[in-house]
């Protein structure tokens, strides 16, 4: 199944997770450490009460809401912060989840030195929808993760958020090597 019918046919807090790896994973461009989000993913847990999600969303956009500046990655990861939905219901939910996925994949093809110019929707469509072949292998380990994650809440549901909290810590600290190795190479 790809990534975009798993997307599809995920339920509320499938959605949730998802969306919140993806914005996680990408947290070093945003200037967050690996606790700012914490909140959130705490939020998500079973005895959690959902109406606390529009609070501790505003607080993290409070410490994280800086400029981004010129730089496409973090202009990327401030819209996947700016367009989480203040409501965690499923049809407002599933549009964050896609664009977090789109997003992410974006930003691993740029910190892996994709061409900014190439068609950045085209360029994530096809491994989003199956077709794997020829893409790097920063952008095809985000691609795992976020497959990992919308399968590991499937099959378990709740019990599967901190499997879903380990795949992303793993993933934020590939992004932080990848920014070190653009710094290293830019710099």
């Amino acid at each position: 199944m790809s990534l975009v019918e798993r997307i599809a046919q995920a339920d509320e807090l499938g959605l949730a997770v998802s969306g919140l790896a993806c914005l996680d994973r990408c947290v070093p461009l945003l200037g967050g450490d690996d606790e700012v989000l914490r909140p959130l993913w705490a939020g998500l847990s079973v005895d959690a009460d959902p109406g606390d999600w529009p609070e501790q969303l505003a607080k993290v956009r409070d410490k994280l809401d800086q400029p981004g500046g010129d730089d496409e990655a973090v202009t990327l990861a401030h819209r996947m912060l700016e367009a989480a939905p203040a409501e965690r219901s499923a049809g407002d939910l599933r549009p964050w989840a896609d664009a977090s996925s789109v997003a992410a994949l974006r930003i691993h093809r740029l910190l892996d030195g994709a061409d900014p110019a190439e068609d950045p929707a085209r360029s994530v469509d096809a491994p989003r929808e199956g077709r794997t072949d020829g893409m790097s292998p920063l952008v095809a380990a985000e691609l795992r993760r976020q497959v990992t994650v919308l399968e590991v809440l499937s099959a378990h549901g709740p019990a599967g958020l901190r499997r879903a909290l380990e795949v992303t810590t793993e993933g934020r600290r590939v992004l932080r090597a990848a920014l070190s190795r653009r710094s290293r190479r830019d710099g």
